[in-house]
């Protein structure tokens, strides 16, 4: 049994706490948040445990083993270093860190500290990519032309976000919340991209994020990336990225639809039954067990922090 303390109880660290509660190998020892009455009601809902609103009395306790850190970026820092420093395993949100110096700290000494380390990217956990994924290589589209990434939302921070960072220029934007999500994919999908140019649409309001993204990336072998965005604007939430090819286009579209088609047909949605989509909870437990397990670490975290830094300058 592996034995969790969850540092953010905000609507991202929310999720994961049904998934460690439903595990038959991991429990839930102890919470924190910086809203005392949060920390003790999820801690009351939970089954009476532990609760703080100190972080490093919960990384102090001597119950826990892995912590799960799911504050915003500002403070990932911060409390993951505590958390190294304490050596005891931790599971991060994405992304890794607020800049790419703080995400090279964390990865250097999260090696060194010899714990699991891992990053909370939920795609490689879904049955869409998985099959996105695995088309790819199998050589669906041929020769791959051109890789997009198209981001659109009518409001953004969303209804269900709101909140004092998540729409902030600092921490905050659509290009960081969502498409550091998509960058990963990349990375692990397609490889390393150079040759990023960015151009952003900011408001006169210095302290808000970015309305609109326009940049182009080459692949190694020179392979085009396109990347735009917008937000505030008519119509729905969409997010689509779009592998074209020679033979073929596959799009993987808002986080759980595939749509693909050979070169002069339709695209048309897929069937992803039967794609293999490991659980997050259960390559955690593998890895604290010392078993070979799929996690993505800080390395993956750092990698694409770098990505993420040239769109964002």
């Amino acid at each position: 049994m592996i034995h969790i303390g969850i540092i953010g109880l905000g609507a991202i660290g929310q999720r994961l706490i049904q998934q460690f509660s439903e595990h038959e190998n991991v429990s839930i020892v102890a919470v924190c948040d910086q809203l005392e009455s949060l920390a003790k009601d999820t801690a009351n809902q939970l089954g009476g445990l532990q609760s703080y609103t100190d972080y490093k009395k919960l990384i102090a306790d001597e119950k826990v083993e892995l912590v799960y850190v799911a504050v915003p970026p500002k403070s990932h820092h911060t409390i993951v270093m505590d958390v190294l420093r304490a050596k005891k395993h931790v599971l991060c949100e994405k992304p890794l860190a607020n800049s790419v110096e703080e995400a090279e700290e964390m990865m250097r000494t999260a090696k060194e500290s010899g714990v699991v380390h891992a990053m909370n990217f939920p795609l490689n956990y879904g049955p869409a990519a998985a099959k996105f994924a695995s088309l790819i290589g199998e050589g669906y589209v041929g020769a791959l032309r051109r890789l997009q990434l198209t981001m659109q939302f009518p409001e953004w921070p969303r209804t269900w976000q709101k909140n004092d960072w998540v729409g902030g220029r600092k921490q905050g934007g659509f290009v960081l919340e969502v498409g550091v999500h998509f960058i990963q994919q990349t990375l692990k999908v397609f490889g390393n991209l150079s040759n990023i140019q960015s151009r952003l649409e900011l408001p006169d309001d210095s302290s808000r994020c970015e309305t609109g993204i326009i940049a182009t990336a080459e692949l190694a072998d020179g392979t085009p990336v396109l990347i735009e965005g917008m937000s505030g604007m008519a119509g729905k939430e969409h997010i689509g990225f779009t592998a074209f090819g020679t033979d073929g286009v596959l799009s993987l579209e808002n986080w759980g639809k595939l749509r693909g088609g050979k070169t002069g047909e339709l695209l048309e949605e897929m069937s992803i039954d039967g794609a293999t989509d490991p659980r997050l909870v259960d390559e955690l437990v593998k890895a604290v067990k010392g078993i070979a397990a799929e996690i993505y670490d800080f390395e993956v975290g750092y990698q694409s922090q770098v990505v993420l830094e040239a769109l964002r300058k």
